[in-house]
């Protein structure tokens, strides 16, 4: 049996080979340790979670100092089973690379047809993305919740098929897929609300008011996961969520000085600091398409949410805390929606250029 690299499962198959490759090859230069202190602090409240069961940072003292509790949970079980808790750690990391790249490729099949190449080069542009492989190996969560980014995308894109079978039943996935997304980064719920506003003004197929019953239990769903967070949060720190970064916001208070869009430039900058810059263009065609009023249809405002969601998490972190250190690790997570509409939009400028060519 011959295989092709158009084969979805020879795509499939590559992108992971590569995500795992070049993780692994980052921990091994970087000497197989972590590179922030955050991590160390995931580490402890990890440890004393899977081997004590307390959710502590300091045991016999609970607290809720963990922004991504979901994240806590997954190294915990490394604990548990005895795994070293490096090699567990950058494993999942690698797995989420891998996951990304994925999900990626499934964005760009959408768009580009299943025969398409531009699946296969969305893939490896971002499991091949140094922000993304740095986050692999960095022992945060950024790549845990870079990867659910995506997830919710692709999840909201499939309502444009109506026909699809359990429209309800998938209303309970992507009201799952929300709150697991959350409980790795609270800017989770950013997203959430970005895809629920699109699908509300798409409402694919559907009639605005089974849109809305759509929406509603998916919100049941993911209020009835984040409950327990909640009433943890509220028990333990007398609020919805953790107020960890409040340290940050007071040593950041001089750059609130700074004009709102010199703060977002540096911080937007920090997301092109690579080759997804020669993705610009392809950015830009992938928007305009969308914008378009002769090519504009009810499904353009869900294909729009990865163009917007990588505008809204560094503008929200220009108003709340303009931290661009660390490669702009809190904005990384929206690399890949750049990496995937500008592998798109090239594909389609290349097409446009081919049939000029040939003309």
């Amino acid at each position: 049996m011959r295989l092709s690299v158009r084969s979805p499962r020879v795509q499939d198959g590559l992108v992971v080979v590569v995500a795992l490759l070049l993780t692994a090859f980052y921990v091994w230069a970087g000497g197989g340790g972590f590179a922030l202190d955050d991590a160390w602090i995931h580490q402890t409240y990890a440890r004393n979670l899977g081997l004590y069961g307390e959710w502590a940072f300091v045991r016999g003292v609970p607290s809720a100092a963990s922004t991504s509790p979901l994240y806590t949970i997954l190294l915990a079980a490394g604990y548990v089973l005895g795994v070293p808790f490096t090699l567990w750690t950058h494993g999942l990391g690698a797995t989420a690379l891998a996951g990304i790249g994925l999900l990626a490729i499934r964005l760009a099949r959408r768009l580009t047809g299943p025969r398409s190449l531009a699946p296969l080069a969305a893939g490896l542009a971002c499991v091949g993305s140094w922000h993304l492989i740095w986050a692999a190996a960095s022992g945060m969560e950024t790549a845990l919740f870079a990867m659910w980014t995506l997830a919710l995308i692709l999840l909201a894109w499939r309502e444009i098929d109506a026909q699809r079978p359990r429209p309800w039943l998938r209303a309970v996935v992507f009201g799952a897929a929300a709150a697991l997304t959350m409980l790795t980064r609270p800017e989770g719920l950013l997203l959430t609300g970005l895809c629920g506003l699109a699908l509300l003004m798409a409402h694919p197929r559907r009639s605005l008011r089974v849109m809305l019953g759509w929406l509603l239990l998916a919100g049941g769903v993911w209020l009835l996961f984040m409950l327990p967070y909640f009433v943890s949060n509220l028990q333990l720190a007398g609020s919805l969520l953790p107020g960890t970064n409040a340290a940050k916001v007071v040593a950041l208070s001089v750059r609130y000085e700074l004009p709102l869009h010199m703060r977002f430039a540096q911080i937007a900058s920090a997301m092109f600091a690579g080759a997804q810059l020669l993705l610009l263009p392809g950015v830009v065609v992938y928007s305009f398409r969308f914008l378009r009023i002769p090519h504009r249809s009810s499904s353009s405002a869900l294909f729009l949410v990865p163009i917007i969601w990588a505008l809204a998490l560094p503008a929200l972190y220009s108003l709340w805390m303009p931290f661009w250190e660390q490669h702009g690790r809190y904005v990384i997570p929206a690399i890949p929606s750049l990496v995937v509409t500008g592998v798109i939009g090239s594909y389609w400028l290349l097409k446009r250029v081919q049939r000029q060519s040939v003309m």
